[in-house]
């Protein structure tokens, strides 16, 4: 059975201001103190492994949920770095890390810092 383009309608903007809504959910999820403080900690790993990663952990990051950098990405993940709990969760990384890591965790990290840069790499890299 089809609808008149007149019922169709209402659906269709009621269908796409739901996806927009969604994707504003999506951006404003990204930016998470602890879990940033957590991605910091294991792209600085990434990075001393993969030379050709250093300098693009911001857009890395925010293309986990297609997000851009800009201005305003950027000035946002710069006061969530400064926050309170950003410095707290890095803190108890850092105290983490330095009690002795065993060798066999170095292979599913690196195999998670080729699949980051893979898709990194995939969706295209920043003009600059």
């Amino acid at each position: 059975m089809a609808y008149p383009l007149a019922m169709r309608t209402p659906l269709l903007f009621a269908l796409a201001l739901a996806l927009s809504l969604m994707a504003a959910q999506a951006n404003a999820r990204a930016f998470d103190a602890k879990q940033l403080a957590r991605y910091d900690a294991s792209y600085v790993k990434c990075e001393s492994q993969f030379p050709d990663m250093r300098g693009h952990g911001d857009e890395a990051y925010l293309n986990l949920w297609r997000v851009k950098l800009d201005d305003k990405t950027k000035a946002r993940l710069d006061r969530l770095r400064g926050g309170a709990v950003y410095q707290a969760e890095k803190q108890r990384l850092l105290r983490a890390s330095a009690s002795k890591v065993s060798a066999a965790a170095s292979g599913p990290l690196n195999r998670e810092c080729q699949g980051l840069w893979a898709e990194y790499q995939r969706t295209g890299k920043p003009t600059r």
